[in-house]
């Protein structure tokens, strides 16, 4: 079985290019339990994107939310929100990911009066339900904008047609001037949060403390803690296990090294904690992992 996984860099930014330089929009239809460990991990990106569950039941991590998306909803999550994907009934996941540029060019009239303050809100994510008028036009656009997709030639300028018709509906329907503080506030939470990601990435090879990680953005342990629950789910010793069993998973895949020098190289001081690790969360063992490495995962 094929296994897929989001790339990302030292934020958890998504490296990967959506569309084209210009023509900066594209379609996909995830199947999350496709993706390594049955989810679309924790990540963000510039662009806005727009999911819907069109089979089964999807759960957004969306900072410090869990939000369960149900069949025939759609969910819209704004411009650099890091956010995850799960599901436990097999999700079907059509979605599209757009710049907010493609709408139309920065220092416009039209992008600072009905872009920007979107872009800037306290607004995070906005579901689309069908009980909602509003809402249900624009769960019939996006359907629309999925449709036409699917067709061998879809044309860009329909595409564009559809997405302002969709935003037209949005930015008349809400209210984004709502409290900036606490806009700010989550981007100085996010940005000590890419400071301790990068540091645990830079020194998981060494023995790593709670203190050590929050000392690395100069903020107490508590502070630390509250960060990565409220932001990613996890404390950041979970994370940090987390990822150096990502790294031993590489040397798995990519090197003959024992499973014992992996374990040291990753950071691991115990083999067999390693082990019992690396179990729990690939679901089997880093031999057996070993053997499926001819898996090919992108």
């Amino acid at each position: 079985m094929q296994f897929y996984k989001i790339t990302t860099d030292d934020t958890l930014r998504e490296i990967v290019q959506h569309g084209s330089m210009d023509f900066h929009f594209a379609y996909y239809v995830d199947d999350i339990f496709k993706y390594n460990c049955h989810y679309i991990d924790w990540h963000w990106h510039h662009e806005i994107e727009i999911i819907t569950a069109f089979k089964g039941t999807i759960i957004c991590l969306i900072g410090s939310e869990e939000v369960k998306l149900q069949q025939g909803c759609s969910m819209l999550i704004n411009s650099g929100i890091m956010h995850r994907f799960e599901t436990t009934d097999g999700a079907i996941m059509p979605n599209i990911v757009f710049s907010p540029n493609i709408l139309s060019e920065e220092n416009t009239l039209i992008y600072k009066k009905y872009i920007l303050p979107f872009i800037q809100s306290n607004i995070t994510y906005k579901i689309f339900k069908p009980e909602t008028e509003w809402q249900n036009q624009i769960l019939q656009v996006i359907s629309s904008i999925y449709n036409h997709q699917e067709q061998r030639n879809p044309s860009e300028l329909y595409t564009l047609q559809l997405l302002l018709k969709l935003w037209g509906i949005l930015i008349n329907n809400i209210d984004v001037y709502s409290d900036l503080s606490l806009k700010q506030k989550r981007n100085i939470q996010q940005h000590k949060l890419q400071i301790m990601i990068q540091f645990i990435k830079d020194n998981y090879t060494k023995k790593l403390s709670l203190l050590d990680i929050a000392s690395s953005a100069s903020i107490s342990k508590s502070s630390a803690l509250q960060i990565f629950k409220s932001k990613i789910h996890v404390s950041p010793v979970e994370y940090l296990i987390q990822y150096r069993l990502t790294q031993s998973a590489r040397q798995l895949r990519m090197t003959e090294e024992s499973v014992y020098t992996i374990a040291k190289e990753s950071g691991f001081s115990d083999s067999s904690y390693f082990c019992r690790k690396f179990k729990e969360f690939y679901h089997m063992t880093p031999n057996e992992y070993r053997r499926h490495k001819n898996i090919d995962v992108k």
